[in-house]
């Protein structure tokens, strides 16, 4: 098949852009304190060697990604003897969600940019059997490189928007080359199957949310008393992954609540912790009082407002509170995952913009597993009431838990079709 004018058109502007795209990278890696040697991974430069063997590459771009894919590694591991596993994101926070998570011997590296140069020194360096595309990334030069070295690509857990795939739509063409390389499709909805098939894709499935896949938190007894005896053994309730605009309906709420219960602190936990110090502009702004995870600073067993800015410790904030307010759904962010506060046995509340997971929310809805209020006046009187009546509260819990699958037999599929996969491919390239 011969590339499309568009897409040559696409690759020739890449490779205009790449210059100042390399440099935006390498300088938000930098500011996230990696080092100049690991940042420069962006470029395509391994900082690890390959290990021998089938090696099966995984892509997640960001934190909730890199995450999600974590139980795949790990049954792949537990099922297959010596798989050689490389996990790829593209910031700082992802690197450090996921170390010390990965099953021992697997690899992370930071994603090469979507350029033919950077693309070109990763293959060549990792050489792998199986390239797993993880949730929305579709990017062009990748898919094409892929296909141009007969790797085999699979998207897990895909999910794919609708203004997305109306553009895909507009050109048949440049999608059927892109995509061509593309050998299975497990979508996390049936929009995102749907979008999928219609660009072409007819072996779309879709299949269980890995999201709804990860398991109960794993924090145990001593490390929960303790974090909670640091907040002064007080009531709590948790805004989390909350983003610009949102954090000042939160603090107007919470200000509200504490006028009946002058106790009750607030665990605030912004979806981007590099924005602590504008998040505590707008605390001091308040007229709140406020202790902060990461520097330690302030008071934690009376402070109002305790602003938990660290990597990795959400399942940790989620199994102190028994009420959960998730952010990303007063504005157009689109929402974030109701599983993991639903594994942990939260009430959930939200508001209405979820277009992410659509699906998810339209279950938890119907399941009184979650409750939407429309904006921060409705919140005030929704944790009230949660706060107010601990047995509602359990209810959404208990009504939530079915929802958040076993994901032991939909895993070992998973696992078993990804690793089959690349084995297969790895003996082609042997015959």
């Amino acid at each position: 098949m011969r590339p499309t004018a568009l897409f040559r058109l696409y690759r020739a502007l890449s490779a205009l852009a790449l210059p100042f795209a390399t440099r935006r990278a390498v300088a938000k890696l930098r500011a996230g304190g990696v080092s100049a040697e690991r940042a420069h991974e962006r470029l395509g430069h391994a900082t690890q060697l390959r290990p021998n063997g089938p090696l099966i590459w995984f892509h997640g771009a960001s934190v909730g990604e890199a995450k999600s894919v974590l139980p795949v590694l790990h049954r792949i591991t537990r099922d297959h003897p010596d798989p050689r596993l490389l996990l790829t994101s593209g910031t700082a926070t992802s690197a450090e969600a996921v170390a010390g998570r990965m099953p021992q011997g697997a690899i992370h590296q930071f994603s090469p940019l979507d350029g033919r140069g950077p693309m070109a020194r990763f293959l060549r360096n990792w050489r792998p059997d199986l390239c797993v595309l993880v949730e929305s990334e579709l990017w062009p030069n990748l898919l094409d490189m892929c296909a141009e070295a007969d790797i085999p690509v699979a998207l897990l857990n895909a999910r794919l928007s609708d203004g997305s795939a109306q553009g895909w739509q507009r050109f048949p063409g440049t999608a059927a080359y892109v995509l061509r390389g593309i050998v299975m499709a497990h979508c996390q909805d049936a929009r995102s199957r749907d979008h999928l098939r219609a660009m072409g894709l007819k072996n779309a499935q879709q299949g269980a949310n890995l999201k709804s896949m990860m398991g109960p938190p794993m924090i145990d007894a001593v490390t929960r008393a303790r974090a909670h005896a640091d907040l002064g053994n007080r009531p709590l309730w948790v805004a989390a992954s909350t983003h610009p605009g949102e954090e000042e309906v939160v603090l107007a709420s919470h200000a509200r609540l504490l006028a009946d219960d002058p106790d009750l602190c607030l665990i605030l936990v912004p979806r981007h912790p590099h924005r602590a110090a504008a998040v505590r502009a707008l605390v001091a702004k308040a007229g709140l009082t406020l202790a902060q995870r990461s520097t330690g600073d302030g008071d934690a067993a009376t402070a109002q407002i305790y602003l938990a800015d660290t990597i990795g410790e959400t399942d940790l904030w989620y199994t102190l509170s028994p009420i959960v307010f998730l952010g990303g759904s007063f504005t157009d962010v689109g929402g974030h995952t109701p599983f993991e506060p639903a594994a942990a046995d939260c009430a959930i509340l939200h508001g209405p913009h979820y277009t992410n997971f659509t699906e998810a929310y339209a279950r938890f809805l119907a399941a009184d597993a979650s409750v939407e209020v429309a904006d921060g006046a409705a919140l005030t009187p929704a944790v009230h009431a949660l706060l107010r009546d601990p047995d509602r509260a359990a209810t959404l819990a208990v009504n939530a838990r079915p929802l958040v699958q076993s994901g032991d037999a939909p895993l070992g599929e998973l696992a078993a079709r990804l690793f089959s996969l690349a084995d297969t491919h790895a003996k082609d390239l042997h015959d």
